[in-house]
């Protein structure tokens, strides 16, 4: 149909122009040269169709591309469109320079909550690890969930449907890792400050034998929240027979489901130690690394971005993009601007001197520095979402913060299910 509807046209216009050049021409030279026009038609047929990729490549298809044994989640806390684009400015003096930023697939997330425009890591994270949105506060449930008084419906995430096949599952963080961006992947809560109730769901999985490599920080505050349950590292590690260790460097080479509750977290170490231990799986595995991007401090946040993208520039190196999809994105914006400087300024001008005066008594206040202004609060609009390797032509245009977990789920080649959610 589409031949004929453009063969028509062309021929159309050449025998408009045939008539206009020449009234008296032969019936047979206007054959002639619409015989000679042919192959420009047979060449025509592919026309319409440049842009539409083939069917077993289009967006959603997960039934005829070839699945993928391996998903890694980088989530960059806070890390929005401005920060993404500041940290670029800060590490390499120009724009889009960060090796994220050329990674072939990108789309925009909406990352708000059911109830509010601005979103909080509690729902962000769950929203993307889940595919359903709930409430500021509240760990992978559903919005029937009130915070700090009821549960909600639990809503089970990726890492429990790769517990669930069988896969390799591993959780590596720079913050603590029972806050809300980890503790979205293995546990559910109407409350992302209970940490002590949070941290030992790790140790009672709904699915598979649970999260296998789970190393953060937070161990003193955690530590203190489980004393006050009646519990603590040493009875959990007893009860569950798995040691819970206080630094990445005492966990023996031989181990395979390490688990690592520090004060800090060298996230670079971490996560190469425990891609060693995943790549080991037969079915394949699930990995989340998070890093914190949050500029309320702005040489920080942004320095963060830098050195984070550089290790996930390292991990691609060492992952195959033909059974691994990777993922990166934020749980929610943050109020960075750039508004001025340029080739060769100091992007961060002014900032020792803000740095000396930037106490607990005003650390609500924004900063203004010469050539960037920072509001110091979360912010409602899109994050970026960029991914490449095995079904990441899934993440295009803008879309909420829950497609991200339907890509994931898409790029395995699985279904989801209503039970737990």
């Amino acid at each position: 149909m589409a031949v004929l509807t453009h063969g028509v046209v062309i021929l159309g216009r050449f025998r408009s122009h045939a008539a206009r050049v020449s009234m008296s021409a032969k019936p047979r030279s206007f054959v002639l040269a619409a015989i000679l026009c042919l192959p420009l038609l047979s060449g025509c047929q592919g026309l319409p169709h440049a842009a539409t990729p083939p069917a077993d490549r289009r967006p959603g298809n997960a039934d005829v591309a070839k699945p993928a044994r391996n998903v890694i989640l980088f989530l960059a806390d806070a890390g929005g469109v401005s920060t993404l684009s500041g940290a670029s400015l800060l590490g390499y003096n120009a724009p889009q320079k960060l090796h994220v930023q050329q990674w072939p697939h990108l789309g925009l997330s909406d990352t708000t909550p059911v109830d509010e425009w601005v979103s909080d890591s509690a729902n962000g994270m769950s929203s993307i690890v889940t595919g359903v949105k709930t409430r500021n506060g509240v760990i992978s449930q559903g919005p029937d969930a009130v915070r700090g008084s009821r549960d909600g419906t639990p809503s089970k995430t990726i890492l429990e449907y790769a517990e669930e096949r069988g896969l390799l599952t591993g959780v590596v963080t720079t913050q603590s890792i029972a806050d809300a961006t980890p503790a979205a992947c293995y546990a559910h809560a109407n409350d992302r400050k209970q940490w002590g109730g949070i941290f030992p769901q790790a140790f009672t999985p709904r699915f598979g034998d649970g999260v296998d490599v789970l190393i953060g920080a937070g161990r003193g505050k955690i530590g203190r929240q489980l004393r006050e349950r009646g519990t603590s590292f040493d009875a959990l590690a007893a009860q569950y027979r798995r040691p819970i260790h206080a630094q990445l460097g005492d966990v023996p080479a031989s181990e395979r489901r390490p688990v690592v509750v520090a004060e800090r977290m060298d996230v670079r170490a971490a996560t190469l130690k425990a891609l060693d231990i995943l790549e080991q799986s037969p079915k394949g595995y699930f990995l989340m690394v998070e890093w914190d991007a949050h500029t309320d401090d702005p040489a920080q946040g942004l320095q963060n971005v830098v050195d984070f993208d550089r290790l996930v520039a390292e991990v691609e190196r060492r992952v195959d993009l033909d059974e691994t999809l990777l993922v990166f994105t934020a749980d929610h914006s943050f109020g960075f601007q750039v508004d001025g400087g340029g080739p060769g300024q100091p992007l961060l001008e002014g900032f020792e001197a803000w740095k000396k005066t930037d106490t607990e008594d005003n650390e609500d206040q924004p900063v203004r520095l010469r050539h960037v202004f920072v509001n110091r609060t979360h912010t409602g609009e899109e994050v970026a979402a960029l991914a490449t390797g095995v079904g990441a032509e899934r993440i295009h245009g803008y879309f909420p913060n829950t497609h991200l977990f339907q890509v994931m789920l898409d790029a395995w080649g699985w279904k989801a299910d209503d039970a737990g959610r």
